[in-house]
């Protein structure tokens, strides 16, 4: 289901016939470093992923991570969306680009338009975002979308110490 469009992107719900693009975008160098090596490690690996933690997020909380393709030609190239996460006390904005397409403003464009969501249609009051000190263009991201730092956090279980950014959208 598509849930926005943005001048040059077309948003939508991931389904399990997404599983080759998954793959291969949870298995990009920046993916691993940034975001953690999820053990996807086959096209069957995507579709278990898939089918029992990014799809379920829809209905359970009514928003997750959604497939960002060009509008042109139906091309998948990232994600971006928003998760609820057990020891965050709003959903956590994130976005993730094969790395053909980062540096070109698809994180920017996409999460623009996921933070018009988060108001309008999902009536969020407040968004987070978390990331790794030296994810530098992360950091860039989330405060050219008007996030600003709060503190640091050690959200997961693994204890890595993250930067937490917040926007008050009320």
């Amino acid at each position: 289901m598509i849930i926005a469009k943005t001048k040059r992107l077309i948003i939508s719900e991931f389904k399990v016939e997404d599983a080759p693009f998954f793959h291969q975008l949870l298995n990009t160098p920046k993916w691993i470093a940034y975001i953690g090596d999820r053990h996807v490690n086959t096209i069957e690996d995507a579709k278990k992923y898939l089918l029992d933690k990014i799809i379920p997020a829809y209905n359970k909380q009514g928003f997750g991570f959604y497939k960002l393709a060009l509008k042109d030609n139906g091309l998948a190239i990232g994600t971006a969306g928003l998760v609820t996460r057990p020891r965050l006390d709003f959903p956590d904005i994130g976005f993730a680009l094969l790395p053909e397409f980062e540096s070109k403003g698809f994180g920017y464009e996409s999460s623009v338009a996921i933070l018009e969501l988060a108001k309008s249609k999902f009536n969020l009051k407040k968004v987070l975002g978390i990331t790794l000190e030296h994810n530098k263009n992360s950091i860039k991201l989330l405060e050219k979308l008007g996030l600003e730092f709060e503190k640091r956090i050690k959200p997961f279980e693994d204890d890595e110490e993250l930067l937490l950014f917040a926007k008050d959208l009320s």
